[in-house]
């Protein structure tokens, strides 16, 4: 341990990796575990994305691909970005990055010094406060409520903007929360922005199409934004492609060179045969993965209606993404079958011991009152989980 440096030492394990491992643990031992940790589609990639891939093969892809993505996914990229965000961008303002994550940290690694300040309105997804501390950055939280619907205003912006700032991440539709800032919230938080021109903006726009009716809009459509807003998106979650790991950002051009030349230094170019299924992906209508968003829609109005049966549980109606983020702060203080339960990470726990279902604990998202719960999951493992949880705290 000792010799390990302080950057690894200083970094958190991932709270939603952690716990699915624990899950795992558990089914290996024999305990039927029902999973509703990880933000994972448990849809198979589309048949006509698989073909493409498969085609790939054929036509013998399987040499390195350029740095920042091959220059017809990048204008694939610019295409999508185009017909679904009215965002124009040209090629040489694309990278192309094994998954959005990486993406984040080679924005993270080009744009942060150390102790500039990275804001985080809460709850933020995990991985954000992470990659800030790798980047030798400080993570400063702006905390929200589910009495806001976990939104943050204008005021509280203006509020944790200090001469250090640098850098404020924004997630909508919003993992852990389902939440969708509205045009109209972003313009007033943008106006906000607007004063201050040294800030740069992260869009993690990744469940953009998991969307239950709130119009989708990209931060970086301000005119006055545009050149300092960072789009990041990628193909994992609306199109079932989480393990394919192809992510891409949109940016001014000096920083995509920058993010260009790190990721040189890191990967190179992102998996080939991934890359070659991405530009179908992105160029097919994306009315071809509606049945998923559908049946997405359909399962976030049963857990709710489940989970509104509980004691204890308070929740907000998410427009988007497939998770519910309740508050049970209800519980905290109280013993439940012989378990203390002081906080959400003491209850998430409870729930995978006693009830054997996996979700995470909010403080890895940046709130101590609630607990990530994904049904990203089937109706009759829905059913049976909360059936779980009620006995459990019953």
């Amino acid at each position: 341990m000792d010799a390990l440096s302080d950057r690894i030492n200083s970094l958190p394990v991932s709270a939603t990796l952690a716990m699915a491992a624990k899950a795992r643990e558990l089914k290996n031992k024999g305990v039927d575990i029902i999973g509703l940790s990880l933000g994972e589609p448990d849809f198979n990639t589309p048949e006509y994305i698989k073909y493409a891939a498969i085609q790939a093969v054929k036509d013998n892809y399987n040499s390195y691909s350029p740095v920042d993505g091959y220059a017809d996914l990048k204008e694939a990229i610019c295409t999508k970005f185009e017909r679904d965000n009215q965002l124009d961008y040209k090629p040489s303002q694309i990278v192309v990055s094994t998954g959005a994550k990486q993406s984040i940290a080679n924005l993270c690694m080009v744009l942060l010094n150390p102790g500039d300040e990275v804001l985080l309105p809460a709850p933020y997804w995990v991985s954000y406060s992470a990659i800030a501390t790798l980047a030798e950055a400080k993570s400063i939280i702006i905390p929200s409520s589910i009495e806001t619907d976990f939104k943050i205003t204008p005021e509280q912006l203006e509020a944790a903007i200090t001469p250090k700032t640098k850098l404020i991440m924004f997630n909508s539709p919003n993992n852990p929360s389902g939440t969708i800032y509205t045009e109209a919230e972003y313009r007033a938080l943008g106006k906000v922005l607007e004063k201050h021109p040294d800030i740069y903006i992260l869009s993690d726009e990744i469940y953009e199409h998991i969307n239950y009716g709130t119009a989708h809009f990209s931060i970086a459509r301000i005119p006055e934004l545009y050149d300092r807003t960072i789009t990041v998106n990628g193909v994992a979650k609306a199109f079932a492609m989480t393990g394919w790991r192809i992510g891409y950002i949109g940016a001014a051009e000096w920083i995509a060179k920058a993010c260009n030349k790190m990721q040189g230094q890191i990967t190179s170019g992102a998996n080939c045969i991934a890359q070659r299924a991405t530009i179908t992906a992105l160029l097919e209508p994306v009315s071809r993965i509606q049945y998923m968003v559908d049946e997405f829609s359909t399962r976030r109005d049963l857990i709710i209606s489940l989970l509104e049966q509980i004691e204890g549980f308070k929740l907000n109606r998410p427009e988007g993404a497939f998770y519910v983020f309740p508050d049970v702060s209800f519980y905290f203080g109280k013993t439940i079958d012989g378990t203390l339960i002081n906080n959400a990470s003491d209850f998430a726990l409870f729930l995978l011991e006693k009830a054997h279902v996996a979700t995470v604990t909010g403080e890895a998202f940046g709130n101590d009152a609630c607990i990530r719960i994904s049904y990203a999951a089937s109706e009759d493992n829905i059913k049976e989980a909360v059936t779980r949880i009620a006995k459990a705290l019953g």
